[in-house]
């Protein structure tokens, strides 16, 4: 029998800041070649006024818990998350989160994807954020 390689595991749910945190949450859960899987805790946090995200990789996000607004510079109007909300943002396309509930956390589950696939805070910190 050959043997299995080791598991990583966890709880999603595991490990959350109090509701009203100064500052979202980033915990990278999973880093590959082309990979990184990141939980994200937000608690009324916006990107700043006029800050864009524009990522060389692509990012697929699911909104697990809570309620935000993610505008894309493309589009009028903010698209409003529930949980359970996915999206599929293509590199490069330029977004923002324009609002988390203040008042309950919400926590997304972002997979990087591509070539130059980094986790969000690392491209947040590297674009001034």
């Amino acid at each position: 029998m050959a043997s299995q390689p080791d598991a990583t595991a966890g709880n999603l749910f595991a490990g959350l800041p109090p509701t009203g945190e100064a500052e979202e949450q980033f915990v990278q859960l999973l880093q590959r070649p082309g990979l990184v899987i990141e939980r994200i805790v937000s608690s009324g946090q916006a990107s700043p006024p006029g800050f864009w995200y524009e990522q060389p990789q692509g990012e697929w996000v699911l909104l697990l818990q809570g309620e935000a607004l993610l505008r894309f510079a493309d589009e009028a109007d903010a698209r409003r998350l529930h949980a359970g909300d996915w999206l599929d943002i293509a590199a490069h396309r330029r977004h923002r989160v324009e609002w988390t509930a203040p008042d309950r956390l919400t926590i997304w589950l972002a997979v990087f994807y591509g070539e130059e696939a980094a986790p969000l805070a690392a491209a947040a910190g590297a674009q001034g954020s």
